[in-house]
């Protein structure tokens, strides 16, 4: 598993560099959109299901997203994306590999293989959802829930590669191309 772990890390480093190349985008920022998408995924899953549940279901559910939300603004939403992409910038300027590499493999492949394993099963769960009406459980429970395991197991990959240098990115020079520049008008003198 380890070496199918490395092929899918090279893979993903070059896959982000050639994304860098044509928007000017790190990993780093990538992995913080799929972080927020994955963000709301949950809330906007959480809320379908508190207008769902019970009493108790509603105020646990509301009690534990209020937490998550706090705990999101003192930690992730608190720092900006550019500051993480400069601490990678200054990292990899001093010729470092990434840490996440090495310290994160456990992690990725233990996501790698649950996204893998659950694959099928939601498959199952899709093409006959009787299954799960029989055990009083809802589809879309199962296949939200394999689809931010997912996000989590492509996030961990994202992190794990290194950014090329800053660069302006192809696709805005190609359309800054296509705009014609705007020239300011001259200044009218007041008499």
């Amino acid at each position: 598993m380890l070496h199918v772990d490395s092929a899918l890390l090279d893979l993903t480093e070059w896959l982000c560099r050639r994304f860098q190349v044509l928007t000017g985008r790190t990993n780093v920022w990538l992995a913080f959109q799929l972080t927020n998408f994955s963000i709301v995924v949950f809330f906007v899953w959480a809320g379908m299901h508190f207008v769902i549940g019970g009493r108790a279901f509603r105020i646990a559910l509301a009690a534990f997203c209020g937490g998550l939300l706090y705990l999101l603004t003192q930690t992730l939403f608190k720092v900006p994306v550019e500051t993480y992409e400069n601490n990678e910038y200054r990292r990899v300027s001093r010729g470092f590999r990434n840490p996440r590499r090495v310290r994160d493999a456990l992690l990725r492949i233990a996501f790698l293989t649950f996204s893998l394993m659950l694959f099928f099963p939601v498959l199952f769960v899709y093409q006959y959802p009787q299954v799960l009406a029989v055990l009083n459980l809802g589809v879309s429970s199962f296949i939200v829930a394999h689809g931010l395991t997912v996000l989590t197991t492509v996030m961990l990959y994202l992190l794990a590669c290194d950014p090329l240098p800053p660069c302006p990115g192809t696709v805005r020079e190609w359309l800054r191309a296509l705009v014609p520049a705007r020239r300011v008008p001259a200044a009218v003198p007041k008499d």
